[in-house]
């Protein structure tokens, strides 16, 4: 049963959770201009995104899968946070460590809303990783002067810092992330579709751990059914509204 003000009973929600996670998806972002995933210019030189997030069209081609990269790092640069992601932000400034943030996310938008307590599923565009020696680094420069780019410390071939289809998630930041719906009281979903796994498995898991579950979409998903509280409109309006300073 619908509520009669949706938006008081999630602020009572928020406010009464001594524990609250997040997870977000594509959906945020998209608000800030930035693509989807699937929909990043359609065709890119004739090749799909799911042609070049493999780790063997890397090994087949990676000065191709770096332009690819560098000209989503560019498309990225120019967008800004918006209020949706501000709003998560300003959650984890009164919470603290009664709150955490999952995203499927790799733009690194949350943080640079001032967001720190984020657990990033599939990696961050501004992350390589040497596939030499392993080591991971930020690197925000646009466009990169070198593709594919060399490491600092051992001059092996760099690679995006983000999981390609294909890879496990990383274990250490999933463990955290089903830690974290497994102890909230509140787990808020927003801007996802829901159908990406594992990440879609979190939802039921925090309801099976008795947390209730709030989403926030344009449109109806698979989770909606299930959620406890639905709220049909952009995480970048709604988030705002539910999240009081």
């Amino acid at each position: 049963m619908t509520p009669e003000n949706p938006i008081e009973q999630a602020r009572q929600w928020i406010a009464a959770a001594k524990r609250v996670a997040a997870l977000t998806g594509a959906g945020i972002s998209a608000e800030s201009g930035i693509p989807t995933f699937r929909s990043a210019g359609g065709l890119w030189r004739n090749f799909r995104a799911e042609d070049l997030a493999t780790p063997r069209a890397f090994a087949r081609d990676p000065k191709t899968v770096w332009e690819w990269y560098d000209w989503r790092r560019g498309l990225i640069a120019k967008a800004k946070p918006n209020l949706g992601h501000f709003a998560l932000a300003q959650l984890e400034q009164r919470l603290g460590d009664r709150f955490t943030l999952i995203t499927q996310n790799v733009d690194g938008l949350h943080n640079r809303a001032g967001s720190q307590r984020v657990l990033k599923l599939h990696g961050d565009i501004w992350w390589t990783m040497c596939i030499a020696c392993r080591e991971v680094r930020s690197d925000f420069r646009v466009p990169l002067p070198e593709l594919p780019p060399r490491c600092g410390a051992c001059g092996g071939m760099l690679r995006p810092g983000v999981v390609w289809f294909g890879e496990p998630l990383p274990g250490a930041t999933w463990e955290q992330a089903e830690e974290a719906v497994r102890q909230c009281e509140l787990l808020i979903v927003a801007g996802t579709s829901s159908i990406v796994y594992p990440a879609a498995s979190l939802a039921p898991l925090a309801r099976s751990h008795g947390a209730r579950v709030m989403e926030i979409n344009t449109e109806e998903t698979p989770l909606s059914g299930t959620a406890d509280l639905c709220l049909r409109g952009p995480s970048g309006e709604i988030l705002p509204q539910i999240i009081e300073s």
